[in-house]
């Protein structure tokens, strides 16, 4: 008989393994499996893990059933993250273009290529759906001043507008940002915004952005407090 140990999935012992760990122009990203779950950090800071994924699918599901019946309405989904929000539209036939924008390269090759590939790449072989990789903030101010215009905008690349991940995507939540976001979303246009936590304050500055039907709806998570997505709409 064989004494030779018999390797051990990390995956059925539940320890925390890191399969990738890069430096970017916007600071260190980490890719770590816990158990079967893979889970993204950015600079030290949880974004998000493939656990659950309910609030990051209600951002989509939700933004469009705001939409009534408009026909083939366009989404601009900001963050890529571990892919659900992606996944979500591109299981709705109602979506038309579905436009993905993530400022970091090594999430894009986890999906394209990765680990992350298996949970987003049907979605992403849709023909409506492009990557693309570029800061949101300028992304948004640049489609806004070229008249590019979504009927729905779904932001999650931070823990929140009151707990961003860098300091430079305070920019998308100043009054500046939200006019610009405002501006890239087609009359009657929604903006969806995910966070770990409400903000009366944030609230407060959409509504002074212009926009109307401000509301906050929170998501029961598995553990701890619930996430919320925050809704806008822009004036029909």
């Amino acid at each position: 008989m064989s004494n030779a140990a018999i390797p051990v999935d990390p995956a059925d012992t539940g320890q925390t393994v890191t399969v990738e760990r890069r430096e970017g122009p916007h600071g260190e990203v980490v890719l770590r499996r816990r158990g079967p779950h893979f889970e993204i950090i950015a600079n030290g800071c949880f974004l998000m893990d493939t656990s659950d994924g309910r609030s990051e699918r209600l951002l989509v599901r939700a933004a469009l059933d705001e939409l009534g019946e408009r026909h083939r309405p366009g989404l601009l989904i900001g963050g890529l993250g571990v892919g659900f929000s992606l996944v979500e539209a591109a299981h709705e036939s109602r979506w038309g273009r579905i436009t993905v924008v993530e400022r970091e390269a090594a999430i894009l090759d986890w999906h394209r290529t990765g680990p992350l590939s298996a949970l987003s790449g049907e979605a992403l072989a849709d023909t409506r759906t492009e990557l693309v990789e570029a800061d949101l903030v300028e992304y948004v101010h640049e489609a806004a001043a070229a008249g590019q215009r979504f009927d729905a905008l779904c932001l999650d690349i931070d823990n929140g507008p009151d707990w961003t991940v860098t300091d430079d995507n305070t920019g998308l939540y100043s009054p500046a940002g939200l006019a610009a976001c405002r501006a890239a979303l087609a009359p009657g246009g929604i903006l969806a915004v995910w966070s770990a936590q409400p903000s009366e304050r944030f609230e407060g500055c959409l509504r002074n952005a212009g926009f109307c039907r401000v509301r906050t709806d929170e998501i029961p998570v598995a553990r701890g407090v619930p996430d919320v997505v925050h809704f806008a709409a822009r004036p029909a």
